[in-house]
């Protein structure tokens, strides 16, 4: 490896170009697991798998499949696209009337992406090709061409963590997200801060561990935007599968987590009760039965629940709303809502200051 230490955003970007450009040529060169699909694709996108060409397949690494259901003719935005897998699956979701971005600072990798396009499109159906390419770095979507207010679905699979200027990536997502809009995203999260002697090593840097977010400072980063409640979807802990990384960096615990935050800045710091409730239609596709806004929100098709305001406000204001019924106003006001199990006696548990 050309770069002995990481000194700076110049080497940073040169590590990441490098380690996925020339050093990792497929998914089995990674030297852990960190980077590879560590979350069963559903049932529902591994159809649209098999039609995607292999060499973008051999060549993908991800840590998760964060593709949000619903997206049929939205707008949607891969942040670190590389070979274009996400961005293909979702091309098939949102079909002819929906058009899919993919952000990328790596050219090998992008030219991989860019070479299927026309057949990927005749694959589906498709008259046009609905996918754009495009070099650039997720730090700086204005200089990629992406306005205000303009993306319904931002998703990222595993590349956040690379970035050394996480707060500035957040805060461009905010910025192109449509009112409502969705962050859908799956990444490497940490148990504690990594030590920043570690985080100078190519390596671990590219391997998604070194700069991995401590998932409290991911909280506090984006109430610092103003974005008070996010939802974990799942988690699972990482092995690192590599005797000599996991002498440099076992003393971390790391996790692949899918999270979605909306764009809705009204959003309460606490689980407040008003008294509303929610009840799923069964009509988002492929989610009959039901459907999982986080991991602890199941709504059950025909079964109304009672929700928390920011609960209600996550599925009244965004794309999801005409698959509820959603009854009631913050007219009035029932103190905290309680997150907790049944066997908790009442206490309010929640740790993230909402229901996260």
């Amino acid at each position: 490896m050309s770069i002995k230490a990481i000194d700076g955003k110049n080497d940073i970007n040169k590590l990441v170009q490098n380690y996925y450009g020339n050093e990792i040529k497929s998914a089995q060169d990674l030297k852990t697991s960190a980077c590879c699909i560590s979350e069963s694709i559903p049932m529902w996108q591994r159809e649209i798998i098999k039609q995607i060409e292999p060499e973008i397949l051999d060549k993908f690494y991800g840590c998760g499949s964060p593709i949000p259901p619903d997206i049929n003719s939205k707008s949607i935005l891969d942040l670190g696209c590389g070979t274009g897998r996400d961005v293909y699956i979702a091309s098939k979701l949102v079909g002819d009337d929906g058009f899919v971005i993919g952000i990328d600072m790596t050219d090998k990798q992008l030219e991989v992406a860019n070479k299927y396009k026309s057949q990927q499109a005749r694959k589906y159906g498709f008259k046009n090709s609905n996918v754009d390419f495009r070099k650039g770095y997720i730090e700086d979507l204005k200089s990629c061409g992406i306005k205000d207010d303009s993306i319904d679905v931002v998703i990222s699979n595993c590349v956040i963590n690379l970035s050394d200027d996480k707060e500035t990536v957040f805060d461009e997502i905010i910025r192109v997200l449509k009112p409502g809009g969705e962050l859908y995203f799956s990444d490497v999260f940490a148990d504690k801060r990594i030590p920043s002697e570690l985080k100078n090593d190519p390596v671990l840097y590219g391997e998604c561990l070194a700069n991995a977010m401590y998932i409290e400072d991911f909280r506090r980063m984006i109430l610092k935007l103003g974005i008070n409640d996010f939802r974990i979807l799942s988690t699972r802990k990482l092995t690192i599968d590599n005797p000599v990384i996991e002498d440099q960096i076992g003393f971390v615990n790391f996790y692949s987590s899918t999270v979605r935050v909306f764009k809705l800045l009204n959003l309460e710091d606490k689980c407040e009760d008003y008294g509303q409730t929610a009840k799923y239609n069964g009509t988002i596709q492929n989610f009959p039965h039901y459907f999982d806004l986080d991991d602890h929100h199941h709504f059950e098709k025909g079964k109304p629940m009672l929700v928390c305001g920011n609960t209600f406000d996550m599925l009244k204001e965004t794309r999801y709303s005409r698959h509820f019924d959603l009854l009631g106003d913050k007219s009035k006001h029932f103190g905290l809502f309680s997150c907790a199990s049944s066997d908790t006696k009442g206490e309010n548990v929640c740790s993230t200051g909402a229901c996260c």
